[in-house]
C-alpha cells in the first residue's frame, strides 16, 4: 500500500489529488473521490461566496473525509470567497494563478492546510515561507492554465528546494506517471484530466466523449500572446482562437474570444465552439469509470511498478 508524506499530512488513504477545474470541481465529484481515500478539490472558479458555502456544505453532507477548496486568485470575487474558506474552516485550500501569500495568514489560522500550486521554483519557495503546508509542482503538460516547465524537469528542482511535501501535476493519468512522480521525489500526485470522465463529474457528456477519443497530439496551447497560455483539445474554437493570436485583431478582441467557453464545453456540451480543458495525457484516458475506481487502479498500478524497481539493480 501506498504511503507517504502527503497521506499523513492530509488523512489521506491514497497520495491523490483531484484538481480544481472550473465548471467540473464541484461537490459531488470532490465528495466521491474524497470518500474513495483520496482529496477531492471543490472549485471557487470565479464564483462568489453564497455558491462557494452551499457546495462546501453539500460536501459536507456526502462525504466524513476531509476534502478541500481550490480559489482562483483572479477571480473577481477572491476577497469573499477567501473570507468564506476561514470561515468555513475548509480543511484544506488549494490555489492557482498568483500568489496567495496575503490570504494565507487568515487561512492557517482558521486550521486550513494552504497548498498553492506553483509552475517554478520561486514560487515554490515563497509559499513555503508562507506557511504553506505542501505544494502542487504543476508542468506544462496539464490541462487548463499552464507554466514553461514540465513535469519532469520542475517536480525535482522543487523537492530539492522546498522542506514541505510536493505534489506532482501535470501529464499524470496511470500508474506509471504516479510511479514516475514518486520517483522523481513528489509525494503525491494532483489528476485532473483522469477526473474528467469519472462517473460523478457532472460534465457534459460530449466533452467526456472527446476526452475518451483524444490521442497523443489532439492537445493545442493559446494565450501565449497575453501572457496566460491555456491547454485545451484541438477544436474548431482552439484552432480559430490560435490563428487570431498571429492577427492584427487586438488584445482586448482577442481576450473577449475566450470568455464563456469553458461553461460552452463543460455545462452546453457544445464540442466544436466550446473550449474543451483537458492535458496531454488524455490520450491515456480511455474509459469512464466510477472516482474511486480510478483512484484504486492507479494506486495498484503504481504498487505493481515500484514492486518491481528492484529488477532494474543487478
Amino acid at each position: 500500500m501506498l504511503n507517504t508524506a502527503l497521506c499523513s499530512l492530509l488523512g489521506l488513504e491514497y497520495p491523490v489529488l483531484q484538481g480544481g477545474m472550473a465548471w467540473v470541481s464541484e461537490a459531488k465529484l470532490a465528495a466521491a473521490v474524497s470518500s474513495a481515500g483520496g482529496l477531492g478539490i471543490i472549485s471557487a472558479m470565479n464564483a462568489d461566496g453564497a455558491y462557494l458555502r452551499q457546495q462546501i456544505q453539500l460536501a459536507r453532507s456526502l462525504t466524513q473525509r476531509p476534502f478541500g477548496v481550490n480559489v482562483m486568485l483572479l477571480s473577481p470575487n477572491v476577497e469573499e470567497v477567501a473570507a468564506v474558506c476561514a470561515e468555513e474552516k475548509v480543511p484544506v485550500i488549494t490555489t492557482g494563478a498568483g500568489n496567495p501569500a496575503r490570504y494565507m495568514e487568515q487561512w492557517n489560522a482558521a486550521g486550513s492546510k494552504v497548498i498553492p500550486v506553483v509552475a517554478s521554483v520561486a514560487l515554490a519557495k515563497l509559499a513555503a515561507r508562507h506557511g504553506a503546508a505542501a505544494v502542487i509542482a504543476e508542468g506544462g503538460e496539464s490541462g487548463g492554465h499552464i507554466g514553461e516547465l514540465s513535469t519532469f524537469c520542475l517536480v525535482p528542482q522543487v523537492k530539492d528546494a522546498v522542506s514541505i511535501p510536493v505534489i506532482a501535476a501535470g501529464g499524470i493519468a496511470d500508474g506509471r506517471g504516479l510511479a514516475a512522480a514518486l520517483m522523481l521525489g513528489a509525494d503525491g500526485v494532483q489528476l485532473g484530466t483522469a477526473f474528467l470522465v469519472a462517473e460523478e463529474c457532472v460534465i457534459h457528456q460530449n466533452y467526456k466523449n472527446r476526452v475518451l477519443k483524444a490521442g497523443d497530439t489532439d492537445t493545442i496551447v493559446t494565450g501565449r500572446r497575453l501572457g496566460h497560455p491555456v491547454r485545451s483539445l484541438k477544436n474548431a474554437f482552439s484552432r480559430q482562437y490560435a490563428q487570431l493570436e498571429y492577427s492584427e485583431i487586438s488584445n482586448e478582441e482577442l481576450d473577449a474570444q475566450a470568455v464563456g467557453r469553458l461553461r460552452m464545453a463543460a455545462v452546453e456540451g457544445d464540442e466544436k465552439q466550446g473550449c474543451l480543458l483537458a492535458g496531454q495525457c488524455a490520450g491515456l484516458v480511455k474509459e469512464e469509470a466510477p472516482a474511486a475506481e480510478i483512484i484504486r487502479r492507479i494506486c495498484a498500478e503504481a504498487e505493481v511498478l515500484l514492486g518491481n524497481a528492484g529488477r532494474w539493480l543487478g
